[in-house]
């Protein structure tokens, strides 16, 4: 008996520790993008960097603001495509499909999910970047295709297998007796989901739609291949963008023997990471909200 209590002890102590480690290595990433981005940072101030327009690395000129603006406007646009198709198709799979049409529905997603960003991105040069041509054509507004709402729409899609997932899990949480008892009152089937299910479900619905802003906000090869990566602010949906992701993928392995310029693309490394890192953080703890009440 005793020899199994430290069996027990030293299992979970072994767990503890491989936690840790996991953990840790966030802190590690972060720590040494910090260290790297000294040196940009002790020649100009953080505000300087962050709102200036000026990008001009072989001057010294290094402005962030074009490339931030280009990735929340084409995240932005991601979240506005994806999340009313998202929750209306979690809402239909949770409420009113048959079993077997939800568990093909759930499969598909998973495969959605698993298709690299790759292919998601010369699937957007092959349909969406001509669509958005065509589009700006019929709209007098002229345009090669490859601009916001172009990586907006190909966001959106990578974005929704994870909307849709998890949203459908929040809502099957609601219990049954919740839905039978507003039916009892004499609520239509709509109006019991309208004003119990999704209610009750809301806090979970938002870490859904949080979870899915991080993965358009620091997605990086489909948006490079398909947004313009023009460093300018956007005027339009239809004008070229680029997005903090595109500008590491295209540039780092090229300037790190630029010291300044390293740094700088570091920085714009860090910044990502904390964006995203404060967004998974409160994803998940609204979902343990939610799961606690």
């Amino acid at each position: 008996m005793h020899w199994r209590q430290i069996k027990d002890r030293l299992s979970a102590k072994s767990m503890i520790l491989a936690m840790a480690f996991a953990n840790s290595l966030v802190l590690l990433v972060g720590l040494g993008l910090v260290i790297k981005s000294i040196p940009i940072l002790e020649k100009k101030s953080i505000f300087h960097l962050l709102l200036s327009s000026n990008w001009h690395p072989l001057k010294g000129e290094f402005g962030f603001y074009p490339f931030i603006v280009g990735t929340l406007e084409v995240t932005a646009i991601a979240m506005i495509l994806a999340v009313p198709v998202c929750l209306l198709s979690a809402i239909y799979l949770s409420e009113y499909a048959h079993y077997r049409l939800r568990e093909i529905a759930r499969i598909t997603v998973d495969i959605m999910a698993a298709i690299p960003s790759v292919i998601y991105g010369l699937w957007g040069v092959i349909v969406v970047v001509p669509f958005v041509s065509l589009l700006g054509k019929l709209l007098n507004t002229p345009t090669t295709g490859y601009s916001l709402l172009a990586g907006g729409i190909i966001l959106a899609i990578m974005a929704s297998p994870i909307i849709i997932s998890v949203s459908l899990e929040v809502l099957r949480t609601v219990p049954l007796q919740a839905r039978e008892a507003a039916l009892a009152l004499g609520t239509t089937k709509w109006e019991a989901i309208k004003y119990v299910v999704l209610r009750n479900a809301f806090h979970g619905i938002l870490s859904a739609v949080i979870l899915g802003f991080a993965r358009a906000f620091g997605e990086t090869i489909a948006v490079l291949m398909i947004v313009g990566n023009v460093p300018k602010v956007p005027a339009s949906v239809f004008d070229p963008a680029y997005p903090l992701p595109a500008l590491l993928a295209n540039n780092y392995g090229e300037m790190m023997s630029i010291p300044l310029y390293n740094s700088a693309l570091l920085l714009s490394a860090l910044i990502l990471l904390l964006v995203v890192s404060a967004f998974n953080v409160t994803a998940h703890l609204t979902l343990i909200r939610v799961e606690k009440r």
